[in-house]
């Protein structure tokens, strides 16, 4: 195994809060700098998924980086959190090194959106572990909240009203399934497919995950919220529960928006589940 540490690409926010030197063995975080008062500290990790197969299939690395980061930084803001900082891992069985500078890239544009700092990252060259072109990412991402600002659910009752944030595209879960129904059906991810929006298929399920941070924080901030979900793995079935109080349930009106035509192109490709797709990723409550 060969493993290179990557400095910092800086802080994104225009602060000095972060540091870490040339061959530092970690990255520093002036938490003071940050402004919180009585803070609690949220970490969060997590990876792509199987999206990379298909972003390896299509030679597109430009956006697998912002997924990377949104996986992580949108558990944090549904907490209350502000991400802080972030750290990458670049796994692969031979460096390409075009390949992993636009993945690093698209990293760093993930951070800017987040608005943390990329305080360093880890690049392990494995022989033997991978296949020829693959790769993995991990990332992990650490915020704060004042503690009397954490998002609970606690406050949460009847009438309250639900809203969804729109998703940018299918995110970064599910793709299993979405490369299964590109197979069953025969799907060529190169070709122009008009219900998927009348761009190639690749680029449509290759969108990155959107970043909700910027539109969260300030409502956060202010306690204009009771509760969030970030709507992964599972769909709103099953996100939207964690955060409930025992003596409330959740009402949703799944007509009470258009299906995005990505979705609608996968459900009809999938005959055995076709509700499973929603085109909401953030179910905010207030």
């Amino acid at each position: 195994m060969r493993s290179s540490k990557r400095s910092a690409a800086g802080p994104f926010d225009g602060s000095s809060r972060s540091r870490r030197g040339a061959g530092g063995f970690g990255g520093f975080f002036d938490l003071k700098a940050a402004g919180y008062s009585d803070p609690l500290l949220v970490a969060a990790n997590d990876g792509v998924g199987t999206k990379l197969k298909l972003a390896i299939e299509a030679g597109k690395h430009d956006g697998v980086g912002i997924d990377l980061v949104a996986m992580c930084a949108n558990d944090l803001i549904v907490q209350g959190a502000e991400p802080l900082f972030f750290l990458d891992y670049y796994a692969t069985g031979k460096l390409d090194p075009a390949v992993a500078a636009e993945v690093v890239a698209s990293i760093a544009e993930g951070c800017r959106q987040a608005g943390c700092a990329l305080i360093g990252g880890e690049t392990a060259e494995m022989p033997g572990m991978y296949s020829e072109g693959d790769y993995d990412l991990a990332g992990f991402c650490v915020g704060a909240v004042n503690r009397d600002k954490v998002l609970t659910g606690a406050n949460i009752g009847p009438g309250d009203v639900i809203l969804g944030l729109a998703s940018s595209g299918v995110h970064s879960n599910g793709f299993s399934l979405v490369r299964r129904i590109i197979s069953d059906r025969g799907w060529n991810i190169a070709e122009t497919y008009p219900s998927a929006g009348g761009s190639t298929l690749a680029d449509q399920l290759l969108e990155p995950t959107r970043i909700y941070v910027r539109s969260l924080l300030p409502l956060v901030q202010e306690g204009l919220v009771n509760g969030l979900a970030h709507i992964t793995g599972g769909g709103l079935l099953e996100n939207t529960p964690r955060v409930l109080p025992s003596n409330a349930h959740a009402y949703v009106d799944a007509g009470s928006w258009e299906l995005p035509s990505l979705f609608r192109l996968l459900q009809d490709g999938e005959a055995s589940n076709p509700r499973r797709w929603c085109g909401r990723s953030t179910a905010a409550l207030a």
